[in-house]
């Protein structure tokens, strides 16, 4: 079956599905292989629960209203960029970076949003099925598309980014993550820039960080440039209030519920854009002051008298780093709680241990270090305790308590560290 086949299937349908657990009537639903699941066996039960069709790849399958094609998963791509083609009035926006994708990403979908027909990634949704999923998802009367990707190798972000095609890139930055794939810092940056390097072949805008020194050395005469310190096309002024962000702007204070220093560049890309695409500064200010962070990300949580800074989404070397600096600076009394960093490949120990010695080197108080990874790297000081798991933890605090006023809680997303929050 030819791509224009299966496309007049896809317009045919409403909705698209790859988990017959929540498939939607009239769905189109692919029945994509894992190493732990074959979506075929459920493409019958996903027709019995209303989808109109079922994309297989199981030749032994009998059904009219099943689709057979070569592989599921490429007919999912090729079909998603086909529809791209078909998007000529939709602008898509494409966001890669180390930290902060997705905290840029639903700042940007909220300025847009605010007066145009926009969509955005839901979640995390940024890899190879992904990314395919979210353009499936994309109207023809969509104005604005703004779509994250995920790498964790290099050529992941070139595949994703010929898919998208995307009209204008951003990269957020480039930090020590996934150096099992990437293999060093500039590994991440060589695989990050494949975004810049098709942008500038198809002669289409980069959005560039000019504070961010290795960022700014990609400048060029497409760019659109913003900053805090650097000449650029929109310069702002950073500060912050009770702990949250403020950026102002030709004499408009624009204040986030965001904290951290690390969060400034990611408000200040949304701002650049929407300024970039003439939405009025006033339309802007809402659309940043009424984006509440959510998913685990910068939360202030109030509890026991306390202010506990859950950002406990995900966590590399870079962006652990960045969240005790910003949160060292604190007023008050501070302890740290934190979870291993995963997909660090041999220098995880070494990293796990930089992580430590900045903590103690900070104005923390107290250190806690829950994780196998931290624990090998563990070291003797008066400030650390560390724990192979989090029922470790939870026991110590059954007859131990955190005094301190001001408490962070970072990990990985496989250590899910919000669980934390109950044990307090």
């Amino acid at each position: 079956m030819n791509i224009n086949e299966l496309y007049i299937y896809f317009l045919e349908c409403e909705d698209i599905s790859t988990d017959s657990r929540s498939v939607k009537k009239n769905s189109l639903f692919f029945a994509l292989k894992g190493d732990n699941f074959d979506g075929n066996k459920y493409a019958l039960e996903a027709l019995n629960k209303g989808a109109k069709y079922a994309i297989i790849d199981d030749s032994n399958l009998k059904n009219p209203n099943f689709i057979k094609v070569q592989d599921v998963l490429k007919s999912l791509q090729d079909l998603s960029a086909h529809h791209r083609i078909q998007l000529i009035n939709t602008t898509i926006i494409a966001i890669t970076g180390s930290n902060g994708k997705t905290t840029s990403k639903e700042l940007m979908n909220s300025v847009f949003s605010f007066q145009n027909n926009t969509t955005s990634t839901i979640g995390n949704l940024n890899n190879h099925i992904g990314v395919p999923l979210t353009l499936l998802k994309i109207k023809k009367t969509t104005e604005f598309a703004i779509i994250e990707m995920g790498a964790n190798h290099l050529k992941e972000i070139a595949f994703l980014t010929n898919l998208i095609k995307p009209d204008l890139g951003y990269i957020t930055n480039f930090g020590k993550a996934h150096l099992e794939g990437f293999g060093d810092l500039n590994g991440v940056i060589k695989g990050k820039t494949e975004l810049y390097d098709w942008l500038v072949k198809n002669n289409k805008p980069i959005l560039i960080n000019a504070d961010d020194e290795i960022q700014y050395k990609f400048k060029n005469k497409k760019s659109i440039t913003f900053s805090n310190r650097k000449k650029s096309d929109y310069v702002f002024n950073k500060s912050t209030i009770d702990s949250y962000s403020l950026l102002s702007y030709n004499n408009t204070d624009i204040k986030s519920l965001l904290i951290g220093d690390y969060n400034f560049s990611n408000i200040g890309a949304a701002i650049a854009l929407g300024l970039y695409f003439k939405i009025p500064i006033q339309n802007i200010k809402k659309a940043i002051e009424s984006y509440i962070p959510k998913n685990n990300r910068s939360q202030i949580i109030k509890k026991n008298n306390q202010k506990i800074i859950l950002d406990a989404y995900n966590a590399n070397p870079s962006s652990m780093l960045a969240a005790i600096d910003s949160f060292s600076k604190l007023n008050g009394s501070k302890a740290v709680i934190l979870g291993d960093m995963f997909e660090l490949g041999i220098e995880s120990t070494n990293l796990h241990s930089e992580i430590i010695n900045y903590s103690f080197k900070n104005k923390i108080n107290k250190i806690y270090l829950i994780g196998n990874a931290f624990h090998k790297a563990q070291k003797k000081d008066s400030k650390s305790l560390f724990f192979k798991t989090k029922l470790d933890f939870n026991k110590y605090l059954k007859s131990n308590t955190i005094k301190e006023n001001n408490i962070l809680i970072k990990g990985s997303r496989v250590m899910k560290m919000e669980e934390i929050v109950k044990m307090i």
